[in-house]
């Protein structure tokens, strides 16, 4: 590698964030191919066939350090980045459930009172869980049950199909952690309504066909999420950096690490690209075609005139969920 491209991906290769999706390998090799018709492991969330549809179940935990230093935050955040992997696979969210432990009752009301005000603005009642106010930590984790008529999955993209980005740029960094926070400003005004119609963006997509694969930009990044996307659905991806929608103050290196609070990649039919992102600019989200999809199992990178492999997941598997 040389220039400026080649130690901007190491770095990206070397983050604590990318590592913890290898961990997942160790996961899924214990745990096998699941029974039933559940969609495979590796996807945003667990989606069971039910009637004419399907039923959705995402959950997260929260490390004890992030819950200690930023309760409200993080309750908000259990609701809202499992509300944003129910949308990613095509779906709308029913009902969420937590699970609570906290060192003292005051602890727990700033984490509880955070999980309530995400509830109300995305507008999905907290209907039960577990809860230990006497516990020697705090910690968190959250489910959330949804609902989807058409999937959008992490194995469906197809060589030939562009790769699309739509992130919301109107936010702010939640320093000092990575989090491009473009929600919890708007909480209880009358930007809640905008968070919900934009969230319901994605299953219009895919119930009218746009689409069929899309993955949540999650804490491995824009990167590291579309080298989850195209391991999961054994493609290869060229992707340009000088593509990807970006705040005008935000340094290349730190957005490529970020966690967006909305933040999607799609992939598409090039045809179907243009009326596809045309929905997402119609809510004031920047969208742009960053790559394609190729049949190689490998994710190259330009940037600026220069081009790089980051990955060969032919050689090195990520998440172990190839197909």
């Amino acid at each position: 590698m040389t220039g400026k491209l080649a130690p901007l991906l190491r770095a990206l290769q070397q983050s604590r964030a990318l590592a913890a999706k290898q961990d997942i390998a160790e996961a899924v090799g214990i745990l096998g191919p699941q029974a039933g018709n559940a969609i495979r492991l590796g996807d945003d969330c667990a989606a069971i066939e039910d009637g004419d549809g399907y039923l959705l179940l995402a959950s997260e935990g929260f490390q004890d350090s992030f819950v200690r230093a930023m309760p409200w935050f993080a309750g908000y955040c259990g609701v809202m980045v499992n509300v944003s992997d129910i949308a990613a696979m095509g779906g709308r969210p029913v009902a969420v459930v937590d699970a609570l432990w906290s060192e003292t009752s005051e602890a727990a009301r700033s984490i509880l009172t955070g999980l309530h005000d995400g509830a109300r603005t995305y507008n999905v009642p907290v209907v039960g869980g577990h809860t230990n106010m006497r516990s020697t930590h705090n910690s968190l984790s959250v489910a959330v049950l949804g609902r989807a008529r058409h999937l959008l999955t992490s194995f469906d993209a197809q060589p030939g199909e562009v790769l699309i980005a739509a992130i919301d740029l109107r936010g702010r960094w939640h320093d000092p952690h990575p989090f491009w926070d473009a929600s919890s400003a708007l909480c209880g005004t009358d930007g809640v309504a905008r968070l919900r119609g934009d969230l319901d963006l994605l299953p219009g997509i895919a119930e009218d066909g746009l689409s069929r694969a899309a993955k949540d930009i999650s804490m491995a990044g824009l990167l590291g999420t579309a080298l989850m996307l195209a391991e999961c659905s054994g493609v290869g991806m060229t992707i340009c950096l000088d593509d990807i929608p970006r705040p005008e103050d935000a340094p290349l290196e730190r957005w490529l690490s970020a966690f967006p609070s909305y933040g999607y990649l799609l992939a598409s039919r090039p045809g179907d690209a243009e009326p596809l992102m045309a929905r997402f600019r119609s809510r004031g989200i920047a969208t742009a075609v960053i790559g394609q999809c190729t049949t190689t199992q490998r994710l190259d990178v330009t940037w600026e005139g220069e081009t790089e492999p980051f990955w060969d997941l032919a050689r090195t598997p990520l998440m172990g969920c190839a197909p």
